[in-house]
Protein backbone atom coordinates (compact mmCIF):
# COMPACT_ATOMS: atom_id res chain seq x y z
CA UNK A 1 0.00 0.00 0.00
CA UNK A 2 0.79 3.48 -0.55
CA UNK A 3 0.74 7.06 1.15
CA UNK A 4 0.16 9.59 -0.77
CA UNK A 5 0.43 13.69 0.33
CA UNK A 6 0.56 16.83 -0.87
CA UNK A 7 3.49 18.86 -1.16
CA UNK A 8 3.46 22.25 -2.32
CA UNK A 9 1.28 20.98 -5.18
CA UNK A 10 3.32 17.88 -6.04
CA UNK A 11 2.17 14.21 -4.93
CA UNK A 12 4.74 12.28 -3.58
CA UNK A 13 4.16 8.72 -2.79
CA UNK A 14 6.08 6.37 -0.40
CA UNK A 15 5.68 2.28 0.65
CA UNK A 16 4.34 1.82 3.88
CA UNK A 17 3.03 -1.07 6.34
CA UNK A 18 0.19 0.56 7.79
CA UNK A 19 -2.61 2.39 7.97
CA UNK A 20 -4.60 5.34 9.65
CA UNK A 21 -7.32 7.77 8.74
CA UNK A 22 -5.09 10.29 8.45
CA UNK A 23 -3.25 8.24 5.67
CA UNK A 24 -7.00 7.57 4.83
CA UNK A 25 -7.63 11.34 4.33
CA UNK A 26 -4.90 12.31 2.38
CA UNK A 27 -5.76 9.27 -0.29
CA UNK A 28 -9.77 11.01 -0.41
CA UNK A 29 -8.23 14.44 -0.51
CA UNK A 30 -5.99 13.44 -3.36
CA UNK A 31 -8.34 11.54 -5.37
CA UNK A 32 -11.16 13.92 -5.17
CA UNK A 33 -8.30 16.92 -6.26
CA UNK A 34 -7.40 14.66 -9.00
CA UNK A 35 -10.94 14.78 -10.00
CA UNK A 36 -11.95 17.74 -9.70
CA UNK A 37 -8.75 19.35 -11.87
CA UNK A 38 -9.89 16.42 -14.62
CA UNK A 39 -13.72 17.81 -14.69
CA UNK A 40 -12.22 21.52 -14.49
CA UNK A 41 -10.04 21.24 -17.64
CA UNK A 42 -13.36 19.61 -19.49
CA UNK A 43 -15.54 22.28 -18.38
CA UNK A 44 -13.35 25.32 -18.21
CA UNK A 45 -12.67 25.32 -22.49
CA UNK A 46 -16.75 25.39 -23.25
CA UNK A 47 -18.42 27.40 -20.03
CA UNK A 48 -16.46 29.68 -18.24
CA UNK A 49 -17.08 33.48 -19.21
CA UNK A 50 -13.86 35.93 -19.48
CA UNK A 51 -14.60 37.61 -16.07
CA UNK A 52 -14.88 34.76 -13.92
CA UNK A 53 -12.70 31.41 -12.70
CA UNK A 54 -14.42 28.69 -10.42
CA UNK A 55 -11.65 28.78 -8.14
CA UNK A 56 -9.47 31.71 -8.33
CA UNK A 57 -9.04 35.33 -10.07
CA UNK A 58 -6.16 35.74 -12.28
CA UNK A 59 -5.04 38.37 -9.73
CA UNK A 60 -5.14 36.03 -6.71
CA UNK A 61 -7.27 34.81 -4.02
CA UNK A 62 -10.37 36.29 -3.39
CA UNK A 63 -9.72 39.30 -1.02
CA UNK A 64 -11.18 42.86 -0.22
CA UNK A 65 -12.48 44.73 -2.72
CA UNK A 66 -13.85 44.38 -6.25
CA UNK A 67 -11.91 43.61 -9.30
CA UNK A 68 -12.62 44.88 -12.72
CA UNK A 69 -15.89 46.43 -13.77
CA UNK A 70 -19.16 46.55 -12.36
CA UNK A 71 -22.20 46.27 -14.45
CA UNK A 72 -24.22 48.77 -15.35
CA UNK A 73 -27.23 50.38 -13.10
CA UNK A 74 -30.27 49.14 -12.89
CA UNK A 75 -33.02 50.93 -14.56
CA UNK A 76 -34.97 53.62 -12.32
CA UNK A 77 -38.34 52.56 -13.79
CA UNK A 78 -37.72 49.34 -12.27
CA UNK A 79 -37.31 50.08 -8.78
CA UNK A 80 -40.46 50.13 -7.69
CA UNK A 81 -40.84 46.06 -8.11
CA UNK A 82 -38.66 46.17 -5.00
CA UNK A 83 -40.57 48.32 -2.41
CA UNK A 84 -40.11 51.26 -0.80
CA UNK A 85 -36.71 51.96 -0.24
CA UNK A 86 -35.53 55.70 0.45
CA UNK A 87 -31.78 54.47 0.15
CA UNK A 88 -31.57 52.95 -3.21
CA UNK A 89 -27.70 53.48 -4.26
CA UNK A 90 -25.61 52.95 -7.61
CA UNK A 91 -24.43 49.83 -8.67
CA UNK A 92 -27.44 47.15 -8.53
CA UNK A 93 -27.79 44.98 -11.48
CA UNK A 94 -30.71 42.98 -12.41
CA UNK A 95 -31.88 41.23 -15.83
CA UNK A 96 -35.61 39.95 -17.14
CA UNK A 97 -35.56 36.53 -17.03
CA UNK A 98 -38.21 33.53 -16.80
CA UNK A 99 -39.62 32.51 -13.60
CA UNK A 100 -38.24 29.43 -12.35
CA UNK A 101 -40.47 27.14 -9.73
CA UNK A 102 -38.03 24.95 -7.70
CA UNK A 103 -34.25 25.99 -6.26
CA UNK A 104 -33.00 22.22 -7.06
CA UNK A 105 -33.30 22.68 -10.44
CA UNK A 106 -30.81 26.01 -10.63
CA UNK A 107 -27.85 23.60 -9.82
CA UNK A 108 -25.90 21.56 -12.32
CA UNK A 109 -26.37 17.81 -12.40
CA UNK A 110 -23.54 15.88 -11.63
CA UNK A 111 -24.26 13.31 -14.38
CA UNK A 112 -23.95 16.06 -16.99
CA UNK A 113 -21.86 18.76 -15.45
CA UNK A 114 -19.18 17.14 -13.63
CA UNK A 115 -18.08 20.31 -12.08
CA UNK A 116 -21.17 21.50 -10.18
CA UNK A 117 -22.83 19.67 -7.05
CA UNK A 118 -26.95 18.74 -7.16
CA UNK A 119 -28.55 19.29 -4.60
CA UNK A 120 -30.51 16.34 -4.95
CA UNK A 121 -27.20 14.33 -5.38
CA UNK A 122 -26.84 11.34 -3.33
CA UNK A 123 -30.08 11.52 -1.80
CA UNK A 124 -29.21 14.71 0.10
CA UNK A 125 -26.87 12.53 2.07
CA UNK A 126 -23.14 14.19 2.46
CA UNK A 127 -20.01 11.67 2.28
CA UNK A 128 -16.22 13.10 3.24
CA UNK A 129 -15.53 12.97 -0.74
CA UNK A 130 -18.28 16.29 -1.02
CA UNK A 131 -16.53 17.72 1.99
CA UNK A 132 -13.09 17.31 0.00
CA UNK A 133 -14.70 18.56 -3.00
CA UNK A 134 -15.93 21.70 -1.44
CA UNK A 135 -12.31 22.47 0.65
CA UNK A 136 -11.29 22.42 -2.93
CA UNK A 137 -13.11 24.79 -4.96
CA UNK A 138 -13.69 27.33 -2.00
CA UNK A 139 -9.47 27.32 -0.96
CA UNK A 140 -8.83 30.70 -2.82
CA UNK A 141 -12.34 32.30 -1.61
CA UNK A 142 -12.03 31.19 2.50
CA UNK A 143 -9.03 31.86 4.69
CA UNK A 144 -7.61 29.19 6.83
CA UNK A 145 -8.45 30.58 10.01
CA UNK A 146 -5.78 29.52 12.73
CA UNK A 147 -6.92 27.38 15.54
CA UNK A 148 -4.67 28.09 18.47
CA UNK A 149 -3.78 27.08 21.73
CA UNK A 150 -5.75 28.97 24.37
CA UNK A 151 -4.31 30.60 27.62
CA UNK A 152 -7.70 29.15 29.37
CA UNK A 153 -6.49 25.95 28.96
CA UNK A 154 -5.12 26.27 32.33
CA UNK A 155 -7.85 27.73 34.28
CA UNK A 156 -10.24 24.83 33.26
CA UNK A 157 -7.84 22.09 32.77
CA UNK A 158 -7.82 20.80 29.27
CA UNK A 159 -5.74 21.49 26.37
CA UNK A 160 -8.00 24.21 24.73
CA UNK A 161 -7.30 25.23 21.15
CA UNK A 162 -9.94 27.86 19.25
CA UNK A 163 -10.14 27.54 15.79
CA UNK A 164 -10.77 31.15 14.89
CA UNK A 165 -13.57 31.43 12.22
CA UNK A 166 -14.79 35.27 13.60
CA UNK A 167 -11.07 36.02 11.38
CA UNK A 168 -13.42 35.51 7.79
CA UNK A 169 -13.93 38.49 6.18
CA UNK A 170 -17.65 38.56 7.41
CA UNK A 171 -16.75 37.65 10.94
CA UNK A 172 -18.88 34.15 10.46
CA UNK A 173 -18.13 30.40 9.32
CA UNK A 174 -21.09 30.79 7.60
CA UNK A 175 -18.70 32.23 4.18
CA UNK A 176 -17.80 28.25 3.83
CA UNK A 177 -21.19 27.20 2.71
CA UNK A 178 -22.23 30.75 1.07
CA UNK A 179 -19.45 30.17 -1.36
CA UNK A 180 -19.96 26.72 -2.14
CA UNK A 181 -23.49 27.24 -2.86
CA UNK A 182 -22.76 30.36 -4.87
CA UNK A 183 -20.07 28.46 -6.88
CA UNK A 184 -22.37 25.57 -7.72
CA UNK A 185 -25.16 27.83 -9.55
CA UNK A 186 -25.46 27.44 -13.02
CA UNK A 187 -23.71 30.25 -15.64
CA UNK A 188 -27.50 31.48 -15.85
CA UNK A 189 -28.63 32.00 -12.87
CA UNK A 190 -25.51 33.32 -11.80
CA UNK A 191 -26.19 36.08 -14.59
CA UNK A 192 -29.62 36.52 -12.97
CA UNK A 193 -28.92 37.23 -9.47
CA UNK A 194 -29.87 36.08 -5.71
CA UNK A 195 -31.92 37.34 -3.30
CA UNK A 196 -31.94 37.02 0.74
CA UNK A 197 -34.12 37.65 3.24
CA UNK A 198 -32.47 38.44 6.54
CA UNK A 199 -30.21 40.22 8.62
CA UNK A 200 -28.35 37.63 10.39
CA UNK A 201 -24.52 36.34 9.45
CA UNK A 202 -25.66 34.00 6.07
CA UNK A 203 -26.86 37.31 4.51
CA UNK A 204 -23.71 39.39 5.18
CA UNK A 205 -21.88 36.06 3.71
CA UNK A 206 -24.04 36.34 0.54
CA UNK A 207 -23.22 39.66 0.45
CA UNK A 208 -19.65 39.76 -0.03
CA UNK A 209 -19.14 36.41 -1.82
CA UNK A 210 -21.77 37.15 -4.29
CA UNK A 211 -20.30 40.83 -5.29
CA UNK A 212 -17.15 39.46 -5.08
CA UNK A 213 -18.24 37.00 -8.23
CA UNK A 214 -20.13 39.49 -10.20
CA UNK A 215 -23.43 37.94 -9.10
CA UNK A 216 -26.32 40.13 -8.49
CA UNK A 217 -27.36 40.08 -5.15
CA UNK A 218 -30.74 41.69 -3.04
CA UNK A 219 -30.85 41.76 0.97
CA UNK A 220 -34.35 42.00 2.01
CA UNK A 221 -34.82 43.38 5.66
CA UNK A 222 -37.14 44.69 8.09
CA UNK A 223 -37.78 47.98 9.19
CA UNK A 224 -36.73 47.40 12.40
CA UNK A 225 -33.30 46.17 11.61
CA UNK A 226 -30.70 48.19 13.30
CA UNK A 227 -28.80 50.91 10.59
CA UNK A 228 -25.33 49.41 11.48
CA UNK A 229 -25.97 46.44 10.35
CA UNK A 230 -27.86 47.63 6.77
CA UNK A 231 -24.82 50.20 6.17
CA UNK A 232 -22.54 47.03 6.62
CA UNK A 233 -24.66 44.62 4.53
CA UNK A 234 -24.64 47.51 1.81
CA UNK A 235 -21.03 47.97 2.26
CA UNK A 236 -20.66 44.38 1.27
CA UNK A 237 -22.00 45.08 -1.99
CA UNK A 238 -25.67 44.08 -2.11
CA UNK A 239 -28.46 45.85 -2.82
CA UNK A 240 -30.59 46.57 0.65
CA UNK A 241 -34.17 46.57 0.66
CA UNK A 242 -36.04 47.81 3.62
CA UNK A 243 -39.64 46.13 3.90
CA UNK A 244 -42.17 45.11 6.39
CA UNK A 245 -41.89 45.24 10.41
CA UNK A 246 -41.25 41.77 11.09
CA UNK A 247 -38.91 39.09 9.46
CA UNK A 248 -42.01 37.15 8.23
CA UNK A 249 -42.57 40.09 6.02
CA UNK A 250 -39.35 40.28 4.25
CA UNK A 251 -39.05 37.16 3.67
CA UNK A 252 -42.52 37.09 1.84
CA UNK A 253 -41.74 40.33 -0.37
CA UNK A 254 -38.09 38.28 -1.33
CA UNK A 255 -39.95 35.50 -2.72
CA UNK A 256 -42.37 37.64 -4.37
CA UNK A 257 -39.40 39.38 -5.96
CA UNK A 258 -37.88 36.22 -6.89
CA UNK A 259 -40.47 34.64 -8.77
CA UNK A 260 -41.54 38.06 -10.62
CA UNK A 261 -38.06 38.74 -11.51
CA UNK A 262 -36.34 34.95 -12.13
CA UNK A 263 -34.11 35.27 -8.98
CA UNK A 264 -32.75 32.56 -6.55
CA UNK A 265 -34.10 32.62 -3.32
CA UNK A 266 -31.47 31.45 -1.00
CA UNK A 267 -31.95 30.53 3.28
CA UNK A 268 -30.03 28.22 5.19
CA UNK A 269 -31.17 25.05 3.89
CA UNK A 270 -29.45 21.40 4.78
CA UNK A 271 -28.73 20.83 1.10
CA UNK A 272 -26.04 19.02 0.41
CA UNK A 273 -24.06 21.67 -1.38
CA UNK A 274 -24.61 24.31 1.67
CA UNK A 275 -23.32 21.66 4.37
CA UNK A 276 -20.43 20.44 2.60
CA UNK A 277 -19.28 23.67 2.08
CA UNK A 278 -19.77 23.87 6.30
CA UNK A 279 -18.02 20.79 6.93
CA UNK A 280 -14.37 22.42 5.18
CA UNK A 281 -14.42 23.61 8.66
CA UNK A 282 -14.01 20.07 10.44
CA UNK A 283 -11.32 18.93 7.85
CA UNK A 284 -9.08 21.77 8.76
CA UNK A 285 -9.24 21.59 12.78
CA UNK A 286 -8.22 17.93 12.24
CA UNK A 287 -5.30 19.23 10.13
CA UNK A 288 -4.47 22.07 12.71
CA UNK A 289 -4.59 20.02 16.03
CA UNK A 290 -3.22 16.77 15.72
CA UNK A 291 -4.70 13.90 18.30
CA UNK A 292 -7.79 15.47 18.92
CA UNK A 293 -10.30 14.02 21.35
CA UNK A 294 -13.13 16.33 21.18
CA UNK A 295 -14.61 19.13 19.02
CA UNK A 296 -17.03 21.53 20.44
CA UNK A 297 -19.70 23.12 17.86
CA UNK A 298 -22.35 26.00 18.48
CA UNK A 299 -25.61 23.62 17.73
CA UNK A 300 -29.28 25.28 18.17
CA UNK A 301 -31.48 25.18 15.36
CA UNK A 302 -28.98 26.37 12.42
CA UNK A 303 -27.05 22.78 13.01
CA UNK A 304 -25.56 22.31 9.57
CA UNK A 305 -21.93 23.52 10.75
CA UNK A 306 -21.94 20.47 13.40
CA UNK A 307 -23.68 18.12 11.01
CA UNK A 308 -21.41 18.73 8.12
CA UNK A 309 -18.14 18.97 10.40
CA UNK A 310 -19.27 15.58 12.15
CA UNK A 311 -19.15 13.68 8.58
CA UNK A 312 -15.72 15.22 7.95
CA UNK A 313 -14.42 14.49 11.73
CA UNK A 314 -15.49 11.31 12.31
CA UNK A 315 -14.42 9.69 8.88
CA UNK A 316 -10.91 11.41 9.22
CA UNK A 317 -11.00 9.59 13.30
CA UNK A 318 -14.36 8.11 14.56
CA UNK A 319 -12.91 8.56 18.21
CA UNK A 320 -13.18 12.13 18.03
CA UNK A 321 -15.98 12.93 20.14
CA UNK A 322 -18.06 15.90 18.55
CA UNK A 323 -20.16 17.84 20.97
CA UNK A 324 -23.37 20.51 20.12
CA UNK A 325 -23.92 22.93 22.40
CA UNK A 326 -27.36 25.20 22.51
CA UNK A 327 -28.66 27.87 24.38
CA UNK A 328 -30.84 26.36 27.59
CA UNK A 329 -33.67 28.93 26.58
CA UNK A 330 -34.21 28.13 23.01
CA UNK A 331 -33.35 23.81 23.29
CA UNK A 332 -34.15 23.66 19.51
CA UNK A 333 -31.95 20.61 18.93
CA UNK A 334 -32.32 18.64 21.92
CA UNK A 335 -36.39 18.90 21.12
CA UNK A 336 -36.04 17.99 17.59
CA UNK A 337 -33.59 14.95 18.24
CA UNK A 338 -36.18 13.50 20.76
CA UNK A 339 -39.35 14.01 18.39
CA UNK A 340 -37.48 12.86 15.59
CA UNK A 341 -38.34 15.47 13.47
CA UNK A 342 -37.67 19.84 12.98
CA UNK A 343 -38.97 21.32 16.14
CA UNK A 344 -41.52 24.38 16.06
CA UNK A 345 -40.06 27.66 14.35
CA UNK A 346 -39.50 30.26 17.35
CA UNK A 347 -37.36 32.36 15.51
CA UNK A 348 -40.00 34.93 15.31
CA UNK A 349 -40.01 35.72 18.84
CA UNK A 350 -36.16 35.75 19.46
CA UNK A 351 -33.90 38.86 21.10
CA UNK A 352 -31.62 39.59 18.02
CA UNK A 353 -28.63 38.53 20.45
CA UNK A 354 -29.75 35.33 19.58
CA UNK A 355 -30.24 36.52 16.15
CA UNK A 356 -27.44 33.13 14.72
CA UNK A 357 -27.97 30.71 17.78
CA UNK A 358 -31.76 30.20 17.35
CA UNK A 359 -33.98 30.37 14.51
CA UNK A 360 -35.70 27.83 12.29
CA UNK A 361 -34.95 24.17 12.14
CA UNK A 362 -33.15 22.59 9.78
CA UNK A 363 -35.06 19.82 7.83
CA UNK A 364 -35.06 15.81 8.73
CA UNK A 365 -31.37 15.45 6.89
CA UNK A 366 -29.32 17.38 8.84
CA UNK A 367 -30.99 16.25 12.25
CA UNK A 368 -30.32 12.58 11.20
CA UNK A 369 -26.93 13.26 10.19
CA UNK A 370 -26.58 15.07 13.79
CA UNK A 371 -28.30 11.81 15.34
CA UNK A 372 -25.88 9.40 13.69
CA UNK A 373 -22.34 11.52 13.94
CA UNK A 374 -22.68 13.97 16.69
CA UNK A 375 -21.82 11.97 20.60
CA UNK A 376 -23.28 14.66 22.77
CA UNK A 377 -25.70 18.22 22.75
CA UNK A 378 -25.94 19.62 25.96
CA UNK A 379 -27.62 23.48 26.81
CA UNK A 380 -25.66 26.32 28.84
CA UNK A 381 -27.14 29.25 30.48
CA UNK A 382 -27.81 33.33 29.15
CA UNK A 383 -25.34 34.17 31.67
CA UNK A 384 -22.17 31.11 30.86
CA UNK A 385 -22.78 32.41 27.62
CA UNK A 386 -22.36 36.10 28.94
CA UNK A 387 -19.01 35.06 31.11
CA UNK A 388 -17.50 33.40 28.25
CA UNK A 389 -17.85 36.62 25.85
CA UNK A 390 -16.14 38.01 28.65
CA UNK A 391 -13.09 35.78 28.68
CA UNK A 392 -12.08 35.88 25.07
CA UNK A 393 -12.16 39.32 25.00
CA UNK A 394 -10.14 39.28 28.02
CA UNK A 395 -7.89 36.13 26.91
CA UNK A 396 -7.95 36.45 23.44
CA UNK A 397 -8.82 39.86 23.10
CA UNK A 398 -11.56 38.86 20.42
CA UNK A 399 -15.05 40.78 20.30
CA UNK A 400 -17.64 37.45 20.33
CA UNK A 401 -21.07 36.99 19.97
CA UNK A 402 -23.47 34.32 21.19
CA UNK A 403 -22.96 32.17 18.36
CA UNK A 404 -19.11 32.71 18.88
CA UNK A 405 -19.17 32.19 22.73
CA UNK A 406 -21.46 29.02 23.27
CA UNK A 407 -19.66 26.53 22.78
CA UNK A 408 -17.08 27.68 25.48
CA UNK A 409 -19.91 28.54 27.07
CA UNK A 410 -20.09 24.60 28.12
CA UNK A 411 -16.75 24.39 29.41
CA UNK A 412 -16.89 27.30 31.65
CA UNK A 413 -20.04 26.26 32.92
CA UNK A 414 -18.73 22.35 33.66
CA UNK A 415 -20.95 20.89 31.69
CA UNK A 416 -17.97 18.56 30.10
CA UNK A 417 -16.05 17.22 32.82
CA UNK A 418 -15.22 14.17 31.34
CA UNK A 419 -12.69 16.57 28.88
CA UNK A 420 -10.86 17.20 31.77
CA UNK A 421 -6.91 16.60 30.89
CA UNK A 422 -7.90 15.74 27.24
CA UNK A 423 -7.13 17.78 24.10
CA UNK A 424 -9.90 19.77 22.74
CA UNK A 425 -10.75 22.12 20.01
CA UNK A 426 -13.74 25.12 20.66
CA UNK A 427 -15.35 26.15 17.35
CA UNK A 428 -15.26 30.10 18.12
CA UNK A 429 -17.65 30.94 14.68
CA UNK A 430 -19.14 34.94 14.65
CA UNK A 431 -18.02 37.81 15.72
CA UNK A 432 -20.38 40.08 15.03
CA UNK A 433 -21.48 41.92 17.57
CA UNK A 434 -23.39 45.37 17.27
CA UNK A 435 -21.85 48.27 19.60
CA UNK A 436 -24.32 48.80 21.71
CA UNK A 437 -25.50 45.23 22.21
CA UNK A 438 -21.99 44.78 23.41
CA UNK A 439 -21.54 47.20 25.97
CA UNK A 440 -25.04 45.33 27.59
CA UNK A 441 -23.60 42.27 27.24
CA UNK A 442 -20.27 43.10 28.63
CA UNK A 443 -21.51 44.99 31.81
CA UNK A 444 -23.86 42.17 32.76
CA UNK A 445 -21.32 39.92 31.90
CA UNK A 446 -18.97 41.71 35.21
CA UNK A 447 -21.29 41.76 37.34
CA UNK A 448 -22.64 37.80 36.56
CA UNK A 449 -18.55 37.32 37.25
CA UNK A 450 -18.60 39.11 40.66
CA UNK A 451 -16.41 41.95 39.51
CA UNK A 452 -18.97 45.01 39.21
CA UNK A 453 -21.11 45.27 42.89
CA UNK A 454 -23.54 47.79 44.39
CA UNK A 455 -24.60 48.55 47.93
CA UNK A 456 -26.06 51.19 49.90
CA UNK A 457 -25.29 52.53 53.74
CA UNK A 458 -26.38 55.23 55.46
CA UNK A 459 -23.95 58.07 56.62
CA UNK A 460 -23.93 61.48 58.00
CA UNK A 461 -24.44 64.15 56.14
CA UNK A 462 -20.95 65.73 57.13
CA UNK A 463 -18.14 65.26 54.08
CA UNK A 464 -16.21 63.48 56.65
CA UNK A 465 -17.85 61.04 56.61
CA UNK A 466 -18.23 60.41 53.23
CA UNK A 467 -14.67 60.55 52.49
CA UNK A 468 -13.60 57.99 55.24
CA UNK A 469 -16.21 55.76 52.55
CA UNK A 470 -13.96 56.65 49.73
CA UNK A 471 -11.16 56.09 51.95
CA UNK A 472 -11.81 52.28 52.39
CA UNK A 473 -12.61 51.72 48.99
CA UNK A 474 -9.03 53.18 47.98
CA UNK A 475 -7.29 50.69 50.16
CA UNK A 476 -8.92 47.89 49.05
CA UNK A 477 -8.22 48.77 45.81
CA UNK A 478 -12.08 48.68 44.87
CA UNK A 479 -12.62 51.25 41.65
CA UNK A 480 -15.29 53.28 42.00
CA UNK A 481 -18.01 53.38 38.85
CA UNK A 482 -21.20 55.49 40.62
CA UNK A 483 -21.53 56.96 43.77
CA UNK A 484 -25.13 58.81 44.64
CA UNK A 485 -26.20 60.45 48.11
CA UNK A 486 -29.58 60.33 48.93
CA UNK A 487 -31.07 63.25 51.19
CA UNK A 488 -35.12 63.28 50.54
CA UNK A 489 -36.44 59.93 51.01
CA UNK A 490 -34.85 58.95 54.27
CA UNK A 491 -36.73 58.25 57.01
CA UNK A 492 -33.97 58.09 59.76
CA UNK A 493 -32.03 61.18 61.43
CA UNK A 494 -32.77 64.29 59.86
CA UNK A 495 -28.88 65.08 59.37
CA UNK A 496 -28.28 61.33 57.44
CA UNK A 497 -28.03 60.25 53.95
CA UNK A 498 -27.82 57.37 52.21
CA UNK A 499 -24.92 56.90 49.78
CA UNK A 500 -25.17 54.33 46.98
CA UNK A 501 -22.01 53.15 45.54
CA UNK A 502 -20.92 50.39 42.40
CA UNK A 503 -17.82 49.32 42.32
CA UNK A 504 -15.16 47.33 40.45
CA UNK A 505 -13.41 44.55 42.12
CA UNK A 506 -10.40 41.60 40.35
CA UNK A 507 -12.46 39.05 40.98
CA UNK A 508 -14.90 37.19 42.99
CA UNK A 509 -12.30 36.71 46.40
CA UNK A 510 -11.52 40.51 46.09
CA UNK A 511 -15.54 41.63 46.41
CA UNK A 512 -15.76 39.35 49.51
CA UNK A 513 -13.01 40.59 50.86
CA UNK A 514 -14.20 43.91 50.20
CA UNK A 515 -18.09 43.36 51.39
CA UNK A 516 -16.78 41.87 54.96
CA UNK A 517 -14.92 45.00 55.50
CA UNK A 518 -17.70 47.19 54.55
CA UNK A 519 -20.00 45.37 57.27
CA UNK A 520 -17.31 45.02 60.03
CA UNK A 521 -17.32 49.18 59.30
CA UNK A 522 -21.12 49.76 58.42
CA UNK A 523 -23.08 47.14 59.96
CA UNK A 524 -26.58 48.17 58.54
CA UNK A 525 -25.55 48.60 54.87
CA UNK A 526 -27.37 46.29 52.09
CA UNK A 527 -25.62 44.85 49.34
CA UNK A 528 -27.06 44.28 46.53
CA UNK A 529 -27.41 41.01 45.24
CA UNK A 530 -27.25 40.18 41.05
Amino acid sequence: MENSWILRGVVKTCPIWHTDPWLDYCNTLHDATQRALRDESKVRKREVPAHYDHHCFKDGPIRNGVIGQRPPSINPERLKDFGEEDFLNGGVKTWEMKIVSHNEELLRDSASRPDRISLTAYDKCIRFEDISAAAFKIQCGIQKTPCMYSRLSKQYGMDLYLKKEFLQYTGSMKERGVLYLLMSLQQEQQRKGVIVASDNNFSMAVAHHASEHRIPVFVIMSTTTSPARVKMCRDYGAMVISYGATARDSQLHARRLAQENGYLYLEEEDNVVYLSGLGTLGMEVYEQVPKLDAVIFPAGAHCGLLAGSAVALKHLDPNISVIGVESEGFPVLQQSLHLGQPGEDRSQSIQPFYRDVSGPCFASSALQLTEKFVDKVVTVREEDILVSMLRLLEYERATIDAEGAIGLAAVLAGKLPDLKGKRVAVVVCSGNLELPVMRQCIDRALTLDNRVCKFSLLVSSSLGDISKLLEILAREEARVLDIKQEHSYITSDLFTSEVTCIVETRDKIHTAQLRNILMDRYPMMTWMER
